[in-house]
């Protein structure tokens, strides 16, 4: 039968019927370990209880009524947000790409608040990835993402990540913010380390501009910390948050000081969806698991068994595995095979895990899954790499 929907997905011939913790049940039985989780959304795993509970109970109260009432559950997840970080004001939108959006406006806003608006362009790094929407892709700037949309979205200025004399060459009187991930995700799982997120503070603080954090696949428990940039002890000014912040359902959020705001006042940004209750429910259920003492320590000791696990992988499979990546559960296999032909082999073994730039595969399990799962996980990447391994010993036969 032709699909109906638009052909802009490369969709691996499986269809997921049920969920459990780790696990996914196909729609013929099979089991798979996931290890992606929806691209770092399902933090907390499928069909947690207390996410359950809290969507059904506010499903049958009331799911919708605009941001111009005020929406209590709202302001209780912005309090606990801006309480547990850097932040004093929090605005939520339904995806990283809106987030993303909001801070860019938000940084651009501030400048012009403050008398002045020649100060528009932020600066981005080669590798990122902010979003799908024109402005997000521009700064990004991945060519494969920009290509047959017409003229790019000016306002961005990209450098290449870890060329720190690019970087101080690239801010001009025109430059208003910073925008980077601390780990990026999409480009490879390429952290960036902790003295040079410092050293971004530094630069911004020196030059009057302001620092935005993509948090978006980092944020909310995925490194052992709440948000991965409180590793380096730099705060940025403005943060983007998503994915896992609703554990499965659209939620998104830009956090910011009141100084880095002070721009966005009463019509100068909105959004229909954005913070209404289903949501809000949810991402305060999200919050009460992931703040919950012992669950980011939790995170950090299966972050490091895994890590750990993985190590004895690769040198059992040097020919297959060129390297190990990342912080926390946000990890990821650089590979001397396709990361494509990897996944597939590891999804012939029921494991799913996520391709990446620079020829790296993701594993972005669940927050909540055990040592058993762990274990679980790499007998199937084993059998992923092996297979690999005995293709290519074949080949050079």
């Amino acid at each position: 039968m032709t699909s109906a929907l638009l052909p802009t997905y490369a969709r691996a011939p499986i269809a997921f019927e049920r969920g459990e913790g780790a696990w996914l049940e196909a729609r013929g039985g099979e089991r798979y370990l996931d290890f992606g989780a929806g691209i770092a959304v399902n933090a907390l795993g499928h069909a947690h209880p207390h996410l359950v509970e809290a969507l059904t109970e506010q499903a049958g109260k009331l799911w919708h009524t605009s941001n111009l009432f005020e929406i209590p559950e709202g302001e209780r997840l912005g309090r606990r947000l801006v309480d547990a970080t850097f932040a004093d004001v929090a605005f939520f939108a339904n995806s990283g790409a809106e987030a993303n959006e909001a801070a860019i406006k938000m940084a651009r806003k501030y400048h012009a608040a403050g008398g002045h608006p020649e100060r528009f362009r932020i600066i981005t790094f080669e590798g990122a990835f902010h979003g799908r929407t024109l402005a997000t892709i521009a700064a990004g700037g991945q060519q494969k993402y920009i290509e047959g949309f017409g003229p790019k979205v000016d306002g961005f200025d990209q450098v290449p990540f870890g060329d720190h004399d690019a970087l101080r060459a690239a801010i001009g009187p025109e430059t208003a913010a910073i925008l980077i991930e601390p780990i990026q995700g999409e480009g490879g799982v390429r952290p960036v380390p902790p003295q040079c997120l410092r050293g971004l503070r530094a630069l911004c603080d020196e030059h009057g501009i302001l620092l935005i954090m993509d948090e978006v696949q980092t944020g909310v428990g995925r490194t052992g910390k709440l948000f991965a940039h409180e590793w380096s002890g730099a705060a940025p000014d403005i943060m983007s948050a998503a994915k896992g912040i609703g554990g499965g359902f659209p939620l998104g959020v830009c956090l910011a000081t009141a100084n880095a705001a002070r721009g966005m006042t009463a019509g100068s940004h909105g959004t229909t969806f954005g913070g209404n209750p289903l949501a809000m429910a949810v991402g305060n259920a999200v919050l009460d698991v992931v703040l919950a003492e012992g669950f980011l320590d939790h995170v950090q000791r299966m972050g490091l068994i895994l890590k750990q696990r993985l190590a004895a992988l690769q040198d059992r499979h040097p020919t297959v595995i060129a390297d190990i990546r990342g912080e926390g559960l946000m990890l990821g296999l650089k590979l001397h095979v396709l990361n494509t032909e990897f996944a597939a082999a590891a999804r012939d073994a029921h494991l799913l895990v996520i391709p990446a730039g620079d020829n790296v595969v993701r594993l972005l399990p669940p927050l909540i899954i055990t040592e058993a799962d762990v274990a679980e996980a790499v007998t199937r990447l084993d059998t992923a790499a092996g297979r690999l391994g005995t293709r290519l010993r074949g080949a050079a036969e």
